[in-house]
């Protein structure tokens, strides 16, 4: 078992290398770092609104969705749009082994009562028991020997659901460290959680957290692209978000963190709940992702079994798939890491692999286009770029944390590339 896992692990590792290495000059100890950290799990919870993204992938009867897996929000959630099946790629067995527990956990479990405790609350005791008895015995080997890991206490892995999971991962320990660091500044971040009006939280994000991001010591902190690996950003988004504002990365996260803490009503707002609450609301019956709302947990378990999670790049899968089999493509924000060979090879295959009006949705961490001039214009010819539309959906992304959202669709009339 040990070879096995250690096996899982180093083909993380070789992948996460891949997709981050951009050159061999001074950034390369920045990506290996990068690498290094990002080969454990880093999302407990996706950082894209599954809303946002069910509009514009516009899901049918019948579609073949391929995604980035990531955290696995996002998986479960399409498949309240009734897609024929789902192909979850990642490059990161931890985050394989997260989606595969969420698909069985829905499959297994007696109710959504048992699925909500699991993973809306995510620190009840009760958790592990759940997880022997229902959910365990239908994992597969490597599944199970991963959240059957001890740490250095002796403790399980899975015991994470009954300390609190959305603490754990680079991310979980990110906003962690953003709380203790707002602290240490002066400014108490939960304190957001209990405002009672929208205007509330635009008051104390004014009054007492803008004011934070001109202080010497966050913007000495924010030279280093490490300061931003926790939030998952490898050095090459880091130079693009440092480039996106005449202020510098200070003013382009203050306005991020501004959108987060002021653009929702916290209680229709589970991403500012997880960052200013580190949890979800569940007490105040607070929003949840769709996946773990009452309402849809009996198409979530019925349709569990649509979704194929795969340990690999999305370019490696669309490459071995038939032409004009794929109608939705979820590209998170990976193309950030990308070079302009790498971008180009994947759009190969999404091209290639596309129906005609497929659907292509992803994020920036800058406000740009990304694509025109790294991609041929020969492959972007075949696509329809929505800019209105992708305005106007990035203005209702609940996340708040990128600089665009992005929606193409496939022409009709474009011969598979």
């Amino acid at each position: 078992m040990a070879g096995i896992a250690a096996g899982t692990r180093r083909a993380t590792a070789a992948r996460v290398d891949e997709a981050v290495r951009r050159d061999r000059s001074g950034s390369w100890l920045r990506e290996r770092l990068f690498s290094a950290a990002f080969q454990g799990l880093v999302y407990p919870q996706i950082w894209e609104d599954p809303a946002v993204d069910l509009e514009a992938l516009a899901i049918k009867p019948g579609d073949h969705i391929v995604a980035i897996a990531s955290g696995g929000c996002n998986i479960l959630s399409y498949l309240t749009g009734n897609p024929g099946r789902i192909t979850a790629v990642d490059l990161n067995h931890a985050h394989i082994a997260l989606n595969k527990l969420k698909l069985a956990a829905a499959r297994c479990l007696p109710s959504h009562w048992h699925y909500a405790n699991f993973f809306a609350h995510a620190n009840l005791a009760s958790n592990i028991q759940q997880f022997d008895d229902y959910i365990a015995p239908h994992l597969d080997e490597a599944t199970r020997r991963y959240w059957q890991a001890r740490d250095l206490f002796g403790r399980r892995r899975i015991c994470d659901f009954a300390r609190g999971f959305y603490r754990t991962g680079l991310l979980g320990r990110f906003i962690g460290f953003s709380h203790l660091l707002g602290k240490a500044l002066g400014v108490d971040l939960s304190a957001l959680t209990r405002a009672r009006s929208l205007q509330e939280q635009q008051d104390y994000f004014e009054n007492r957290l803008a004011p934070v991001f001109d202080h010497w010591l966050l913007r000495a902190m924010l030279k280093h692209p490490a300061s931003l690996y926790g939030l998952g950003i490898p050095p090459a988004q880091y130079a693009a978000l440092a480039a996106g504002h005449p202020g510098g990365l200070p003013e382009v996260l203050r306005q991020r963190a501004r959108k987060l803490a002021c653009g929702f009503p916290m209680k229709e707002n589970y991403f500012a709940r997880q960052a200013f609450g580190r949890g979800y609301d569940v007490a105040g019956n607070g929003a949840l992702p769709p996946y773990l709302e009452a309402e849809n947990f009996e198409a979530i378990r019925s349709r569990a079994g649509r979704v194929d999670v795969r340990h690999e790049s999305m370019t490696d899968f669309l490459a071995r798939s038939a032409d004009g089999t794929v109608q939705g493509f979820v590209l998170l924000d990976a193309q950030d890491w990308m070079t302009p060979e790498q971008l180009t090879a994947l759009w190969q295959q999404i091209s290639r692999c596309a129906a005609p009006g497929a659907r292509v949705i992803f994020r920036t961490a800058a406000d740009e286009r990304l694509l025109p001039g790294k991609v041929p214009e020969d492959i972007l010819s075949g696509w329809t770029y929505h800019a209105a539309r992708s305005v106007e959906l990035n203005a209702r992304d609940r996340s708040s944390i990128y600089g665009a959202f992005h929606l193409y669709t496939r022409n009709e009339t474009a011969m598979p590339a």
